[in-house]
């Protein structure tokens, strides 16, 4: 038996797409509307395979501190540490978000988002010896098919894709030096299930960023749709993330599907 939170969400369903291919495990799907209760109620620890922990809120915007420290941390702890109690394998979600703006990949978080994930890996890391093994996974950002209900919270692989619907494209003047590293949700998906280096945390990018304003140049040369730059929101200045790219070095030998690549498949 899997027990995988955020089932419902953007990576949470792709994930359980992948792990419905192996008939012989049930997967529990657990929500944030019912994920505390879960904890008290549920009584077949010793019969989870694995917890894949996809759940949280994920706004970088969201302004309400103890909400994001209720759901994103508390909980996350407390499932933890009934992992530890019962000898389940972990492979949960954290982010690059948690690096800031910094290029170097040193840990910065600019939201409480950030900050929560930061805490948990934190918390991870000075625990990871009562684990019978964890894994967490710093995702970068993470695009492709269903991310319509995350609405200004989608990857700009989307937004764009979205916008070239109406003939025009509307990125930030200066895209062009804004660099992100884009990977698409399948290859997220295969990477984390397959993974088998042993407890740790690991950043899961494709460690090639490209600039936003490639990706915006891109899906208007194929949806034949203008490009009209529009200024960058004074309320991200400071808070946006202008250069993100994985440490990959952990990872040898597979083959990301590129942004370009992605595109060129979209009908």
């Amino acid at each position: 038996m899997y027990i995988l939170t955020g089932a419902d969400g953007f990576i949470g369903k792709h994930f359980k797409s992948s792990l419905e291919k192996d008939e012989r495990q049930l997967i529990l799907p657990v929500d944030i509307d019912n994920c505390f209760s879960f904890l008290e109620q549920f009584n077949r620890w010793d019969k989870v395979t694995m917890i894949i922990h996809q759940g949280a809120l994920s706004s970088t915007t969201n302004k309400n501190l103890s909400m994001v420290y209720k759901y994103n941390i508390d909980f996350s702890i407390k499932l933890f540490e009934k992992a530890i109690e019962y000898g389940i394998p972990v492979k949960y979600a954290s982010s690059a978000s948690v690096y800031g703006n910094r290029s170097d990949n040193v840990i910065n978080p600019l939201n409480y988002y950030a900050l929560s994930k930061a805490t948990v890996d934190y918390w991870v890391l000075d625990n990871i010896e009562r684990f019978k093994y964890i894994q967490g996974f710093r995702y970068f950002n993470v695009y492709g098919s269903g991310e319509h209900h995350k609405g200004q919270m989608a990857s700009l692989v989307s937004q764009f894709q979205w916008q070239s619907a109406t003939g025009q494209i509307h990125p930030f003047e200066g895209s062009d030096q804004i660099l992100r590293d884009y990977v698409w949700v399948g290859d997220l998906v295969a990477v984390a299930l397959s993974n088998t280096a042993g407890s740790g945390i690991f950043d899961l990018g494709t460690g090639q960023p490209t600039s936003i304003g490639t990706v915006a140049q891109l899906i208007s040369s194929k949806m034949q749709s203008s490009l009209i730059p529009i200024p960058f929101p004074p309320h991200l200045k400071g808070k946006y993330q202008y250069y993100t790219r994985a440490d990959m070095n952990w990872l040898k030998d597979y083959k990301f599907l590129t942004v370009e690549e992605y595109i060129n498949r979209q009908e």
